[in-house]
């Protein structure tokens, strides 16, 4: 065995040799002559890389070496696009900077620590220090290293995750502070990270529990109200949480949520429009909630964003609608059948047709005065006979099922004319 290793180390300090006599060569003929290729220069470099991995593998302590079982040496340097530009070492965890860039977390994480508002690589202000792990880059490194014999701890590379865990958690404090800012720019960026990281982390949303109210301060709503920006990313931001169980009754029993989410369905952008209603319908998703947001006032700007048409607003104002018996039953006195039946013409959302058509048979069965209407259009169109071959196998049952009611309705309505 001592032979064996003895060996070893002669064999390793003969290729040391032999490897800075070839580079000595290459780099003479680099720096002497001007022609010199494309080639050459990347076997130099791969040299250099080479003997790095070898004089690394040498000052390591031998348990070190022992938590290394696969540890082999690449000849091969990994492309550019591999390292970290602020380290220019081969990246563990990498994550993604607000500048779009990637970098090895451990040294960004420091450049940030210091202080820096700006991203090494483009010089840009960031907009927030919000860390997001690269899951593509981490796998296409992990392929390299095994495609070349270049180890790669898998211990290394986890962790990742949770690293930036952590320094969202870390974030998630500070900004939550700045909510309550006196300045408009300062609120608008915790705002707008807020959104970012209730998005990306579920502990964030989970911890949120208790600073839901820091999010209805007067002054930022104040302020909300006549900020498109501002107001889209609040009601993105509840609509996050609202993905959280546990913040869902917090939320719906919190008034000046409810009534900014009312406030928001009638605002002039479309995407905000149409986030207030994904919002209610997923705190509408709680038993509990219904009640109490049936009671609020929202269902008539849900049924305004249905008749609005829009294709986004109809499509979430519907949904939303959907999950309160009430609404239906307030649609059906709005007007709302023939909305019902344009969407089912012209939406090409198979879902969307499968809700519209189940709201309309809620509506035949809870008013039978809206037959007539509903007929006088189908006989028309064919509007329900269409989504009865067409559609999904639940929407089928719906329309089918009104079908035979128009079909009862037309025999009584002719037999008593």
């Amino acid at each position: 065995m001592a032979k064996t290793a003895e060996w070893g180390v002669v064999s390793q300090a003969k290729a040391t040799g032999e490897m800075k006599k070839e580079l000595e060569r290459m780099v003479n003929a680099l720096v002497e002559e001007e022609d010199y290729t494309v080639e050459e220069t990347d076997r130099a470099m791969e040299i250099l890389w080479a003997l790095k991995d070898l004089k690394l593998k040498a000052v390591m302590e031998p348990e070190e070496l022992l938590g290394l079982d696969n540890f082999c040496i690449s000849t091969v340097p990994p492309p550019s696009e591999f390292r970290c530009p602020i380290s220019g070492e081969l990246m563990k965890h990498p994550v993604v900077l607000a500048s779009g860039q990637t970098y090895d977390e451990q040294f960004i994480q420091k450049w940030l620590k210091d202080g820096h508002q700006t991203c090494p690589t483009t010089d840009h202000v960031l907009p927030h220090t919000l860390l997001t792990p690269n899951h593509l880059v981490k796998k296409i490194i992990s392929k390299w290293c095994k495609e070349h014999t270049t180890e790669m701890s898998c211990s290394a590379m986890e962790g990742d995750e949770e690293s930036v865990e952590d320094a969202n958690l870390q974030h998630f404090t500070t900004t939550l502070e700045r909510l309550s800012s006196s300045s408009l720019s300062d609120q608008k960026k915790a705002v707008k990270e807020t959104r970012m990281l209730t998005n990306r982390s579920p502990s964030v949303r989970a911890l949120f529990q208790d600073a839901i109210p820091r999010l209805f301060d007067p002054i930022l709503l104040e302020r909300a109200s006549s900020n498109i920006d501002l107001r889209e990313d609040l009601v993105s931001t509840i609509l996050n949480l609202s993905v959280h169980d546990s913040n869902r009754k917090l939320l719906v029993e919190t008034t000046l949520a409810i009534s900014f989410l009312i406030e928001s369905l009638r605002s002039e952008s479309v995407e905000t429009r149409s986030t207030a209603a994904a919002a209610m319908l997923v705190l509408s998703t709680l038993d509990s909630n219904k009640h109490i947001i049936g009671k609020s006032g929202a269902i008539k700007p849900l049924i305004d964003l249905v008749e609005e048409g829009h294709p986004l607003a109809a499509k979430d104002g519907c949904c939303s609608n959907f999950n309160h018996q009430k609404a239906i039953e307030e649609m059906g006195e709005l007007g709302a059948v023939s909305c019902l039946l344009d969407i089912l013409r012209e939406n090409t959302s198979e879902l969307n047709k499968e809700r519209c058509v189940a709201i309309l048979y809620t509506m035949c069965f809870s008013d039978r005065t809206k037959l007539r209407e509903i007929w006088a259009v189908e006989s028309s169109l064919e509007t329900l006979s269409n989504v009865a071959q067409t559609g999904t196998s639940r929407a089928k049952r719906k329309a089918n099922g009104i079908l035979e009611r128009l079909n009862r309705f037309a025999f009584l309505f002719h037999n008593t004319s």
